[in-house]
């Protein structure tokens, strides 16, 4: 898998994406917001066809990992470690200290994905993700750089 940063033509097949892999989907306008906000936005792709995102924000000597996502086809290849290890990489060289995430309580695949990564759990929010019947606690996970 190559990788390359994100541009407003990915949106479309990017949304498409994150359609088929989460409920809750990051609309086609978070896409732009993060594009015109100036986060580190990447794109992994092969054979020409895009097959994951990731999207982090970095201000100061802290980064967030806003998302990142692989299309269902392509997962359990390798894709979204080699995304994670770019995106450690750029935040690296950006003089980040500290990363965090916040993930789904209930995302046990996604929580053991970032354990891969030496993420641990530093705090909770409440009620931070919308579900269909209520609302699901976050888990804030970081890990130092």
């Amino acid at each position: 898998m190559n990788i390359r940063p994100m541009q407003e033509s990915d949106l479309s097949t990017l949304v498409t994406i994150e359609q088929s892999i989460t409920p809750f989907p990051w609309t086609l306008g978070n896409f732009a917001d993060s594009l015109v906000a100036g986060h580190s936005a990447w794109v992994g792709y092969q054979y020409g066809e895009i097959v994951g995102y990731a999207v982090m924000s970095i201000v100061a000597e802290e980064a967030e990992l806003l998302n990142i996502g692989i299309d269902p086809e392509c997962q359990r290849c390798g894709r979204g470690i080699e995304l994670m290890v770019h995106l450690l990489q750029i935040a690296k060289e950006n003089g980040v200290g500290r990363m965090f995430l916040e993930v789904r309580r209930s995302n046990i695949s996604a929580r053991a994905f970032y354990d891969q990564f030496y993420f641990n759990e530093v705090g909770l929010r409440r009620d931070y993700y919308v579900t269909h019947k209520n609302c699901e606690d976050a888990i804030v996970m970081a890990r130092n750089l």
